[in-house]
């Protein structure tokens, strides 16, 4: 495969959760697409025996690198807060009863509830399907960190979950 073609396969499998992932940072859809843009121009400038070995990684990590820049530039250096609507994949819900439907809006709901850190190192994980090393490259936490991260926050998130009303059931 030439390096054009290569990256063009980039392209297509990551430009998407990219933007996902740039907009939860940026707040600004247009702003999250350019360093998208920004991101793949790096990569073309890259040598690809560096990157190819850790591409995700290094992917998100340039993202989040550009998006925070952005975000400082403009002023906004808000913490990432995040709304039900924007934890919107590309896949819906698991197609399942009404009960699983309404479970996974209040884990998503939960989710905006923890602190930043928590919700990005579990989006990285869940959503995006990293490893613990590929988030920890990201984050610029250890690996051990980043375990620790979401076991907490998937901890808190139970502990949510089991007080919040649930459906009566019959007996």
């Amino acid at each position: 495969m030439t390096d054009s073609e290569w990256v063009r396969a980039t392209v297509a499998q990551y430009e998407a959760p990219l933007i996902r992932y740039a907009l939860r940072v940026c707040r600004d859809l247009e702003a999250a697409r350019d360093v998208v843009q920004d991101t793949f121009l790096k990569l073309c400038r890259a040598p690809r025996t560096e990157v190819e070995p850790h591409l995700a990684q290094w992917l998100y990590t340039v993202c989040r690198n550009r998006a925070l820049d952005v975000v400082r530039k403009e002023g906004r250096m808000n913490h990432v807060h995040t709304e039900v609507a924007d934890m919107a994949s590309d896949r819906p819900p698991p197609a399942a009863p009404l009960e699983r439907a309404e479970a996974y809006g209040r884990v998503l709901a939960l989710l905006a509830t923890l602190p930043p850190r928590q919700q990005e190192v579990i989006r990285l994980k869940f959503q995006e399907g990293l490893s613990y090393k590929e988030i920890a490259g990201i984050t610029q936490l250890t690996a051990n960190h980043v375990g620790v991260i979401i076991h907490e926050g998937i901890k808190t998130l139970r502990a949510r979950l089991g007080a919040t009303p649930r459906v009566a059931r019959e007996a």
